[in-house]
């Protein structure tokens, strides 16, 4: 991609031959955050930190390797001849998508190998997938990646952004619309309502399916204003598709968990990891 003379270096430090990039630095530190407040939850409520931390040890690099091949799959027209681009990830071209599947996955595996529940563990950590993925999407921006259709400057300044923003969305020549920024905010405010919903009565399980609901209701509606979407036909956009379907499946889960009536709730739900459902 040719960046405008406007745009950000998207290299953070250059040493030497080696050049690392702001990309990669802000997906670390999604990592890191994430990380340290699903610990002080943990902590909290008196759960095993070391069961945590083992699977997010497994976990955080199975996410990002999914999340690449999720999108070099539904890419391989172009990575078919450009084989030797596919490692490279630090250009971008990674899938929340294929990361959620490949975590979710993993978790499931790593909660019967411990004989854990998977569930317990999943509510532990929605809020760090959340506020990981608001942080991660300002990788988006530094790539200048992610964002949506074409728009003025005049528009942009109306949103009362900062000039940095709104110069790094100049893309050869054209102003496009920030949707990196919307789905950071959305996922913020997604952040902060886990949270609140966390103190209330809810059931185990119902935070991370609330945190799967809440993305993909915001997904839905930002990935159609983007130009660089993944596409599962010529007209029917695979994140959108996926968001339908995360959505539906959640809902059905939460009224089965209301109507069965099983489990205890996530404020009882708090000394060690129970070893059921």
């Amino acid at each position: 991609m040719n960046l405008s003379l406007a745009a950000l270096d998207p290299i953070a430090i250059q040493l030497g031959g080696i050049s690392i990039r702001w990309y990669g630095v802000i997906i670390a530190s999604a990592v890191v955050v994430a990380l340290l407040i699903a610990l002080r939850e943990a902590t909290k409520r008196n759960v095993d930190k070391e069961i945590l931390v083992d699977l997010l040890i497994w976990a955080i690099p199975i996410a990002i390797i999914s999340a690449r091949i999720y999108y070099v799959l539904f890419e391989w027209s172009y990575y078919k001849d450009h084989l030797n681009e596919i490692v490279k990830i630090w250009n971008g071209g990674i899938a929340i998508h294929g990361a959620l599947i490949g975590s979710v996955i993993t978790a499931i595996i790593f909660s019967r190998i411990k004989k854990v529940s998977f569930w317990q563990l999943a509510d532990l950590i929605a809020p760090s997938l959340i506020i990981a993925q608001a942080i991660g999407r300002w990788g988006n921006f530094m790539n200048q990646e992610a964002h949506g259709g074409p728009t003025t400057r005049a528009f942009l300044e109306s949103l009362h952004l900062p000039d940095f923003i709104v110069n790094q969305m100049y893309i050869d020549g054209i102003y496009y619309q920030p949707t990196f920024l919307y789905e950071s905010i959305w996922n913020v405010i997604g952040f902060i309502v886990l949270l609140i919903l966390r103190r209330t009565r809810i059931l185990r399980g119902e935070l991370f399916l609330s945190y799967v609901i809440w993305y993909s209701v915001g997904r839905f509606f930002i990935e159609g204003m983007r130009t660089d979407s993944l596409m599962l036909t010529d007209t029917l956009r695979m994140a959108q598709f996926i968001s339908i379907v995360l959505v539906a499946v959640s809902v059905a889960m939460i009224a089965y968990f209301r109507v069965k009536r099983d489990r205890p709730y996530y404020l009882e739900d708090k000394y060690g990891f129970a070893k059921k459902k």
